[in-house]
């Protein structure tokens, strides 16, 4: 369903954009050289899994452990490299059309398959534990728990596999709507509970024990006449911080959510299929249109909004250091400062978009393109001319200039 959903999808795109009135189709924003970046940004290593095939939109991003990254690739790589060097430490071919991962927990490594695998790694070693059948698409990573593995599946279906063996323990499922975007939002795992959203605007709590239904949350009412108008997918993973969930929608709302309730305390009217960040004071989210907006995290009231990347098709932001950072449809990796909104600087992590989003270990950040290339980058402040004048005359490294379109 959900592919023949994303072919109508973009067929009614296509014609809403041409319309009556031939109105040409907006473009994704030109990048233009920053004059005065200030931020220096170096890349530390690069590596990559294998990523061929059609451009889809997969579930494959990183994930960490200790002083481990694992990523997975489209052509059935999973691979775990040094976090610092970039060394590999392992490589495992599954042989399967990855589409969702990586998940990580418990010593162990979790991916799944566009035909309904699942694979369990060993963290340690790559060694396969088990692989088992759901009968669903997987288009997001699992989530890894002390004693389950949890699976979002395109048919609104979340799966508890007993880690030890991958036999079901429990099912939960929420209803589909007829038309929906392509994708689904990762589980997440905190305390006795998984949490995930749904393709009806729903987010869901279930338990860890035995998948009864802690709350169920409507964060993102449909609204409209016609089933293009009333999409309203969750389909990014919900992103919690002590007893508070934030989440946001396509075509819905943002929103954060008492963790032990579910209960909704602030909404905002935005469209997002990419998914939050959250800080100690401020909600991140990469909006459908290509802006970058920032909200108090207490009230959800706006603090900025930088519409530079418009239509660039941003991944969802990872705060690194004292800047947000996002990664568009060309691989261009942005850096924004997280007080202001101003764009900092940029460098190009690839040649292929950026579809799943960075991982940040301090102020390193991780990204991997839909290619499988990954790269490490690090953002240092570039200290300011007045700075610079009363500073005692020594030799500074000179900052990279920021990297121009195309290059």
């Amino acid at each position: 369903m959900k592919h023949w959903s994303l072919v109508l999808l973009a067929t009614l795109l296509a014609l809403s954009a041409c319309g009556s009135n031939n109105k040409k189709v907006d473009k994704p924003a030109e990048l233009t050289n920053l004059k005065n970046p200030t931020v220096r940004i170096q890349k530390l290593w690069g590596a990559s899994v294998s990523g061929g095939g059609k451009k889809l939109r997969l579930g494959l991003g990183l994930a960490t452990s200790g002083n481990k990254l694992f990523a997975a690739g489209r052509d059935g790589d999973v691979a775990a490299f040094d976090l610092k060097t970039g060394k590999q430490l392992w490589r495992v071919d599954t042989k399967l059309d990855l589409a969702g991962g990586t998940g990580v927990g418990a010593d162990s490594v979790a991916v799944g398959s566009a035909d309904g695998q699942v694979i369990v790694l060993a963290m340690d070693t790559g060694a396969q534990r088990w692989r088992a059948d759901v009968k669903g698409e997987i288009l997001s990573a699992p989530a890894v728990a002390d004693n389950e593995v949890i699976v979002r599946t395109v048919d609104g279906k979340l799966r508890a596999l007993s880690l030890a063996d991958g036999k079901e323990v429990w099912a939960a499922e929420q209803q589909i709507p007829r038309l929906t975007l392509r994708g689904a939002a990762a589980p997440v795992v905190t305390r006795d509970i998984a949490i995930t959203g749904f393709d009806n605007g729903r987010v869901l709590a279930v338990s860890l024990a035995d998948g009864a239904t802690v709350w169920d949350s409507p964060v993102s009412p449909p609204h409209g006449r016609t089933e293009l108008e009333r999409l309203n997918d969750i389909d990014a993973p919900v992103k919690v911080q002590g007893e508070e969930v934030f989440v946001a929608g396509y075509q819905g709302r943002a929103a954060m959510l008492a963790l032990d309730s579910g209960q909704v305390w602030w909404t905002q009217d935005v469209s997002s299929y990419r998914g939050v960040e959250v800080d100690d004071s401020q909600m991140y989210v990469s909006t459908s249109q290509g802006e970058l907006k920032a909200m108090t995290r207490r009230t959800g009231q706006p603090v900025w909004s930088n519409p530079e990347l418009k239509l660039r098709s941003l991944s969802a932001p990872v705060v690194a250091g004292e800047y947000v950072v996002v990664a568009d449809l060309d691989g261009y990796v942005h850096y924004f400062d997280r007080a202001t909104g101003t764009l900092a600087g940029r460098t190009k992590a690839g040649g292929d978009r950026v579809t799943n989003a960075p991982v940040a270990v301090g102020d390193v950040v991780y990204v991997i393109t839909d290619k499988g290339d990954i790269t490490a980058l690090r953002g240092t402040t570039v200290a300011s001319r007045a700075a610079k004048a009363e500073a005692p005359a020594a030799p500074t490294p000179a900052a990279e200039p920021a990297a121009a379109p195309g290059g």
